[in-house]
């Protein structure tokens, strides 16, 4: 192995510092102590990164163990990083957007005591806890994709699944936000079984966990096959390469694990930011990248990836327009782009998934990021519908989403179209089975998301002002599509992200956010705006990533499309002639006459539309089946293992019943306890009696 960079070890360690001093001594050091330790580590950290990025720029690759956790049967447990472009790549984008959370976060928890019951202990020291979090999510996500072996890539896999599960559930005292939590940490569960089970698998087949060992014996998983089901060979390989994806379905939330990310919205908008933009849902994207050099030994696995990505990518985005949550609409976009990536995994387009996962960060936080300004601004309302007309209010905040929506509707020059286009062509070009239905899928999600994100600009920022008829009639703080304990949705009337309990009565008059809210808005939306541009040559054509990603030769797809690559300019000029940008064009003309020209169309729509539209607002059913199914299940389980197996088997026949059969026994033996000395001389004789007889039988 080759050296490890000397300032390596301190990336990761820089946020776990900052979160240990604002969890423990939170209350000595207070808020500002606080905000400003883990602000600063976080910002250490990305400093460390781009100086690690100059040397892995210059050519050159670090891998090496830290130290051995454990040794077992030969195989070593250890901790270790690798620094590559893929890896540096990903610690840029982690730092930079957390950082950005972590300035946006002053100004939005500035006042979350008020979101807790008078007297709580937990509201005293909400705000330090609250940094804690996010800056040891940081760390976590950060080690994950540092590591050099499976061992420590499972364990930032599930820190980061540990700590979203802290963070959804950030407001406890909320049942919508316990229900949520719980919800993302169960689904997570179910696909991180399928990741330990594809792991176990490397273990016993290859006898390390190391990346460098397991690569190296590629083939020789490709070359062995094992029986599933008697009769049946599989390749080895694709076995454990769909085992992975499993994993990377729950956390990157594919379908059909999709449910728990629209309902993590129940935790903090800075939260949304972080988790959904630039870290814990794009852990799968870069895991699967991490192991092209497995993948690509599997076109059973790459078709099954390509395929459940389009599927996401595309009826995702549907249930976007119907939302009427702000939050909720930017959380089905995050599915749908995340849709798009996973396609380009399948078309073993690893670069251009990687390339979307950047430019996606920076303008889904700032989508996010805005989104929350605006619920400061209409003092906690998430409902668009007591929205419209904010834009004159709130200039700077409806700019940045506004270039947040152009970059996410993949129009040119945003980073988006780059990016989006550049996935949309190569599930063209792929030779993977399935890449037909997906290209299909991918182009029709292009009209969707080019609807439903300027639906929401439309719907906030333009048209009548109807937040003063909402204050007129006495709304409370945000009505907002929550879920009641079943998780179906419903309209809570509780104050959210922000006064809880502070009803608004009086008129809303919104105004533009703070500037470590807007300050954050505007350095996401530069990189939202020229990081398409900037990065498309050298991401895609320029063999960035190096070693760090292998192609298989029979799949062409990135190579076709260098052949027609006339630079960024060039692209720009062609995808103007395209079917993506014409298609995104149309979703936007739609929005807006639906939703300027003619607003009392979309009311019309969903009434003619019945039953379809009755199948979005249910999100295909997927929420009503598992509680029906998998919680109805294990309740009429549990149930059943009370009655029958608890009270009927143990209490009632193991507990009651050996008491019953002792009692019975006592009160035959009583009958010989008299206390008359002629009884007890019968009994003797009796007995003599029997064994005589016994032993007569018996010679």
């Amino acid at each position: 192995m080759s050296a490890m960079h000397p300032l390596a070890i301190y990336v990761p360690l820089a946020p776990l510092a900052g979160a240990v001093v604002a969890g423990f001594f939170g209350g000595r050091i207070g808020r500002a102590g606080a905000h400003w330790v883990t602000s600063l580590g976080v910002a250490a950290s990305l400093i460390l990164s781009w100086l690690i990025f100059q040397d892995v720029d210059a050519g050159q690759t670090y891998n090496a163990a830290v130290y051995t956790w454990a040794t077992s049967g030969g195989i070593s447990f250890d901790v270790g990083f690798l620094v590559d472009k893929l890896t540096v790549t990903m610690m840029l984008v982690v730092n930079f957007v957390s950082l950005m959370v972590h300035i946006y976060t002053i100004g939005y928890m500035a006042h979350d005591e008020d979101n807790w019951p008078a007297g709580s202990r937990a509201g005293t020291n909400s705000y330090q806890r609250f940094f804690a979090y996010i800056s040891l999510f940081t760390f976590s996500m950060l080690m994950l994709v540092m590591s050099n072996n499976f061992l420590q890539l499972f364990f930032g896999w599930e820190a980061v699944g540990l700590v979203s599960y802290l963070l959804i559930g950030f407001w406890s005292v909320r049942p919508t936000a316990v229900y949520a939590n719980l919800k993302a940490f169960l689904v997570n569960r179910v696909g991180d079984f399928g990741f330990l089970l594809g792991i176990g698998l490397i273990a016993a087949y290859c006898g390390s966990l190391n990346y460098s060992d397991v690569f190296a014996q590629a083939q020789q998983l490709a070359n062995t096959t094992i029986e599933l089901v008697p009769g049946t060979a599989w390749a080895l390989v694709s076995v454990v390469c769909i085992c992975l994806f499993i994993g990377a379905m729950g956390k990157s939330a594919q379908f059909p694990l999709h449910v728990w990310l629209p309902d993590s919205m129940e935790g903090p908008t800075p939260i949304s930011a972080l988790i959904h933009a630039a870290t814990m849902v794009t852990a799968g994207i870069f895991m699967v990248s991490r192991m092209s050099p497995l993948f690509e030994l599997s076109d059973a696995a790459l078709s099954f990836v390509i395929v459940i990505g389009a599927i996401t990518a595309f009826f995702m985005a549907l249930i976007a327009i119907v939302q009427t949550d702000i939050k909720r609409v930017v959380a089905y976009s995050t599915l749908s782009q995340l849709g798009y990536m996973t396609a380009a995994l399948g078309a073993s387009a690893y670069s251009a998934a990687m390339f979307h996962l950047a430019t996606h960060a920076f303008f889904k936080a700032v989508l996010f990021l805005g989104a929350g300004s605006v619920i400061i601004a209409m003092h906690h309302e998430q409902d668009m519908r007591r929205m419209g007309g904010l834009r004159k209010y709130m200039p700077i905040t409806y700019l940045t989403v506004l270039i947040g929506a152009l970059a996410n509707a993949g129009f040119p020059p945003f980073a988006g179209f780059f990016s989006k286009d550049s996935i949309i062509e190569a599930v063209h070009l792929a030779t993977t089975p399935g890449a037909g239905f997906a290209y299909a899928l991918l182009l029709a999600g292009v009209f969707v998301g080019g609807f439903y994100s300027f639906r929401l600009v439309f719907f906030a920022f333009h048209g009548k002002e109807r937040f003063r008829e909402a204050a007129g009639h006495g709304h409370h703080g945000d009505a907002h599509a929550g879920h009641d304990a079943q998780g179906h949705d419903t309209h809570t009337q509780q104050a959210h992200e922000g006064h809880g309990g502070h009803g608004h009565h009086g008129p809303v008059e919104p105004k533009e956010s703070p500037w470590v809210v807007t300050l954050p808005l505007i350095l996401l939306a530069i990189p939202s705006v020229i990081a398409g541009w900037a990065m498309i040559g050298p991401a895609l054509f320029g063999n960035y990533f190096g070693g760090a990603i292998f192609i298989a030769p029979e799949h062409p797809a990135i190579a076709s499309m260098k052949a027609g690559f006339h630079g960024a300019f060039g692209m720009i000029t062609h995808g103007l002639m395209t079917p993506p940008f014409w298609l995104a064009l149309a979703g936007a003309a739609t929005a807006w006459y639906l939703y300027i020209v003619r607003p009392d169309l979309p009311a019309v729509i969903k009434q003619k539309s019945g039953v379809l539209a009755r199948i979005l607002e249910e999100k295909y059913g997927f929420d009503r089946f598992n509680d029906w199914f998998f919680a109805g299940g294990a309740c009429l389980l549990g149930r059943g293992l009370w009655k029958g197996g608890d009270q009927t088997v143990i209490d009632g026949l193991v507990v009651n019943g050996s008491a019953k059969v002792v009692g019975w026994i006592a009160s035959i033996v009583r009958l010989f306890q008299s206390g008359y000395i002629y009884q007890y001389a019968f009994s003797m004789i009796i007995g003599v009696f029997v064994l005589l007889t016994l032993w007569m039988n018996r010679a």
